[in-house]
């Protein structure tokens, strides 16, 4: 994820008319998200935002909007106007983004009309930051922009192995995956998708199956897989089919893991235990889809709570990018997979809710809670350490 101040950078990055661009400042309103593949980092998502010299009562709002999504990139770049320079101001939005503590790029752009980038690179210097001159207009420098984006990226580094390193190559894992009015048509869900391509970098081999279909597939192995992945909606019969010296897990602890804090998680599952009628929870998905008539977080997860609390508690909900700023008032959050947010916005909202020391979980650690199968499912990575 990058987050970038200047329309016409995105799109001369995507090569595609994605934001809106205008001489007119304050053009750009809320956040435009594009998304593309830059090798070897994969997928990335670069941000268009509202610049931070916005005035007024609704430029703050756009400012403080910029300054969420800062919360969750992984790489800044801070372009700079090489035609219309100020050091003071470009100073105060280079220290608002390395309080982050985010890599900073520093982008010159129009460098074309401009003879003014050699000043502006000495002040860089000055603040140690790497940086590039670019011409939006001609694409010059958009192709050493790419490769300073992957090198303060640091690709290797951003997020762990899903599995793959809970395998060696040649083993087998089988990957439980329901096909229910829950799954999307004609596909699986991003953590199964995610989670197989993990296997096969690893080198292992991944075999698809539906619940039914598991001690049948086992049973026709030459030799016992080393790994069973479920989806969380059934780990409960999962566990009782797997045999015994199977390791097994779910796509959703692994992605605690992947995503997230897993200590922290697997803790805040705890909190289930004092939970008592009344009690304010909040069930935070990261995207927005349409809930189902059976729906994890509007249907089941409520109802388990409610009959282990002994009466009614009160759930509230967030979708997509929203995050409640204030976590004080609720006993326990639940945050879904986290596979449409990258993981330092997932550790943000960890952070966020240890601050206010309210207890986090995902969906896969508190049905795994729930079912009284955690221990056994967290096995795997307890062996690896």
């Amino acid at each position: 994820c990058g987050i970038a101040r200047q329309s016409s950078l995105i799109n001369a990055l995507s090569s595609q008319e994605t934001a809106l661009v205008s001489e007119v400042p304050g053009t750009t309103t809320d956040p435009v998200y594009k998304a593309m593949e830059i090798l070897p980092v994969g997928p990335v998502c670069f941000i268009d935002t509202a610049g931070l010299d916005d005035e007024g009562a609704l430029g703050e709002l756009r400012i403080k909007r910029t300054i969420r999504v800062l919360s969750h990139a992984d790489v800044a770049l801070l372009v700079i106007d090489s035609t219309n320079f100020t050091e003071e101001f470009e100073e105060g939005i280079l220290e608002k983004i390395q309080s982050t503590g985010i890599p900073v790029v520093a982008v010159i752009n129009k460098s074309d009309i401009s003879s003014n980038g050699s000043n502006i690179k000495k002040l860089l210097e000055k603040w140690n930051l790497s940086c590039v001159k670019v011409s939006s207009k001609t694409k010059s420098g958009i192709e050493e922009l790419k490769e300073k984006i992957i090198e303060a990226a640091k690709p290797e580094a951003l997020e762990p192995p899903i599995a793959g390193d809970l395998i060696k190559p040649g083993d087998t894992v089988i990957t439980v995956i329901p096909v229910d009015k829950s799954a999307p048509k004609g596909r699986l869900i991003l953590p199964q998708v995610m989670t197989i391509r993990d296997i096969l970098d690893h080198d292992g081999r991944a075999i698809m199956v539906k619940e039914d279909q598991l001690l049948d597939t086992i049973k026709n192995l030459k030799e016992p897989p080393r790994l069973v992945i479920t989806d969380s909606q059934v780990i409960d019969r999962v566990r009782r089919d797997t045999p015994c010296g199977i390791l097994f897990t779910s796509f959703s602890i692994l992605f605690a893991r992947y995503r997230g804090d897993i200590n922290t998680l697997v803790e805040g599952a705890k909190a289930v235990e004092n939970l008592i009628p009344g009690d304010e929870i909040l069930i935070a998905e990261a995207c927005t889809h349409h809930p189902t008539s059976d729906d994890i977080g509007r249907s089941k997860i409520p109802r388990w709570l409610n009959a282990r609390a002994g009466g009614a508690l009160n759930f509230n909900y967030c979708v997509g990018g929203d995050f409640p700023p204030d976590l004080h008032r609720y006993k326990l959050v639940i945050h879904c997979g986290a596979c449409m947010i990258n993981r330092k916005a997932m550790l943000q909202r960890i952070m966020e809710a240890r601050k206010c020391n309210v207890p986090i979980v995902n969906y896969g650690v508190l049905i795994s809670y729930i079912h009284n199968v955690l221990e056994d499912a967290l096995k795997c990575l307890k062996l690896h350490g």
